[in-house]
């Protein structure tokens, strides 16, 4: 067990990593499970969260690691330790960014296309999609094992700052600037049908909830997801520790979006896609 040098920051990132913990852990736990108890497993959308607060949750219980770590300067694990840890964090930053994608989506359909979208917002559909996007996270997985445990030693483990390939860096820059985009014209085209009223798009009882999903989606992309996608294919040398704090800080925010979700209700004699925009 090798001991590094303790400075005031590592102290202040096991400090924001222990409150994240703290807050995300009994948040998360409890979403899942009432979603699980309370909430069909056969609403698409109720799909997507479960996963969602799943892969949250997976990440949460790897922060002991790095609140220990920041905390007293040692790490007394394997190398394949602290490679599974930093993957928890690269997975949940990248099944969030999806799932987070697929729930504006499926808030879309819901709303502006109901009858149309019946067929698509099916609980397999959503399950078939959850197994695909954790699918391709783990497929992702396999460069970057290579290249991080040929390139870090298991004492300094997070204080690395280390950097993935440039090629899953790039995906990864790609990956979340076209959930953006997805995610900014799900929240134009709701706003318009909410706004205009548009023939076959579902009646909506609370519209402020329906908007605070699509606002929740997009201040969650612009604060937690795209700084560091950004950084990773821009500085040089890396020193990606405070935007992982800041990444870090949205499994304790979705939450809010089981929240406004089911509470969203459709008006009484206008059908949508499941009966219930809740679900």
């Amino acid at each position: 067990m090798n001991i590094l040098n303790v400075t005031k920051e590592n102290q202040v990132y096991a400090g924001v990593f222990g409150c994240i913990m703290v807050i995300g852990l009994p948040l998360n736990a409890a979403s899942l499970w009432i979603l699980l108890r309370h909430h069909s497993l056969k609403s698409p959308n109720a799909v997507l969260m479960v996963n969602l607060a799943l892969s949250d949750l997976l990440f949460v219980t790897s922060l002991p690691l790095r609140i220990y770590f920041h905390a007293t300067g040692t790490w007394p694990l394997s190398k394949m330790a602290c490679f599974f840890s930093t993957m928890l964090f690269r997975n949940n930053l990248r099944s969030s960014a999806i799932f987070i994608t697929f729930i504006s989506v499926d808030r879309l359909l819901a709303v502006v296309y109901p009858l149309r979208s019946r067929h698509l917002r099916t609980s397999s559909s959503a399950w078939k999609g959850a197994a695909l996007v954790w699918l391709f996270v783990l497929a992702l997985n396999v460069p970057e094992s290579l290249d991080f445990l040929k390139n870090t030693n298991h004492t300094g483990c997070f204080n690395q700052n280390h950097k993935s390939s440039q090629d899953v860096a790039i995906t990864y820059f790609a990956l979340i600037v076209i959930l953006l985009v997805v995610n900014i014209v799900c929240t134009i085209m709701v706003s318009w049908a909410l706004h205009r009223h548009l023939s076959g798009s579902a009646k909506v009882n609370n519209k402020v909830n329906v908007m605070l999903i699509f606002v929740m989606n997009l201040v969650l992309f612009a604060i937690c997801f795209l700084p560091l996608s950004v950084a990773v294919v821009t500085v040089q040398p890396p020193d990606f520790k405070p935007l992982v704090c800041l990444t870090a800080v949205n499994c304790c925010l979705d939450p809010l979006l089981y929240y406004f979700s089911f509470d969203v209700k459709p008006k009484k004699g206008k059908c949508c896609a499941s009966g219930d925009l809740a679900t």
